[in-house]
């Protein structure tokens, strides 16, 4: 079987991960292309995931240019897919691939597990053949968007959990980290989301905290080059921001702390069993809401 997998953000990379390993155990074929957008690229070469670079690169938060990127890259991964002969096509929130595998006729399956990214779920969900999201997220968040029983399938637990089940940390993931300080891992805001145009005061104010404590090392995980150059702006002396993707499952498995705006990460915290605080500013999906009633993820205010 032709499998083609398309992967648009860096918590992608360790999703796939395990299941491109599987797959090519099986004997199946795997194609993987790939948007360049944040660390997407450099973690897929991190990891040793050969890959196709397809389309524009992330149009930033701009609606008129996200649009202008999905006609850009729809066609781009057209051009890319016909005649490859795939067998059917799997993404994690990318309806840029479910679009096309559509078109192309097909079968699709698209994964997510935030419920309210309203335009992308709308068109990812309604171009797929399966839609697969966690028990945490009520069926009836996800029915506006066409993903009802037999297309619905919903599985226990976190993606992480899964993902993370034979995980062994690196001992090094960023050399040079002081052991008798208080490691804390920071991912900033997704700030060019549509879902999350809040704008987030409240992690400012974490990194001043955080930058000016010496008995911390506070590694901040930006998501673009421009938050790393607004962090590393600030100046505070117990910040450290990685030039580079780097093995963020392993530094967060040696991190005392984890303080994240986005999801992904703080999931991950969770799977590992490390104390872990969200700073998001959106409005709360189903699995953050269930994670806070079980008192394993903490929200500051």
């Amino acid at each position: 079987m032709r499998v083609w997998i398309d992967i648009t953000n860096s918590p992608h990379v360790p999703f796939f991960r395990p299941l491109i390993a599987l797959l090519e155990a099986q004997g199946h074929e795997v194609e993987v292309t790939a948007r360049e957008y944040a660390q997407t690229t450099q973690l897929l070469d991190l990891h040793g995931i050969p890959h196709h670079v397809v389309g524009p690169r992330h149009a930033g938060a701009s609606r008129l240019d996200k649009a202008r990127a999905l006609v850009g890259r729809l066609g781009a991964l057209h051009r890319f897919a016909r005649g490859r002969g795939f067998d059917v096509a799997i993404a994690h929130g990318s309806h840029e691939l479910t679009l096309t595998a559509r078109r192309l006729g097909i079968p699709s399956t698209t994964a997510f597990d935030y419920e309210y990214a309203w335009l992308q779920h709308q068109l990812g969900c309604r171009s797929a053949t399966r839609v697969v999201v966690p028990e945490a997220i009520p069926v009836e968040r996800l029915a506006r968007y066409g993903a009802r029983p037999p297309k619905l399938l919903r599985y226990e637990g976190l993606k992480e959990e899964y993902y993370l089940a034979d995980f062994e940390p690196a001992d090094d993931p960023v050399p040079g980290l002081d052991p008798e300080r208080i490691l804390v891992v920071v991912r900033t805001p997704p700030e060019v989301s549509l879902y999350h145009r809040h704008g987030n005061p409240l992690f400012a104010d974490v990194l001043a905290r955080l930058g000016r404590d010496e008995s911390v090392q506070a590694v901040v995980l930006p998501r673009t080059d421009e938050q790393r150059a607004a962090v590393r702006a600030l100046d505070l002396p117990s910040l450290v921001v990685p030039e580079r993707a780097v093995d963020a499952q392993s530094l967060i498995a040696h991190a005392d702390l984890v303080v994240s705006a986005g999801g992904t990460m703080n999931r991950e915290a969770v799977a590992l069993g490390v104390p872990v605080v969200t700073t998001f500013a959106g409005r709360l999906g189903g699995v953050d809401e269930w994670l806070i009633r079980d008192g394993r993820l903490a929200p500051l205010t």
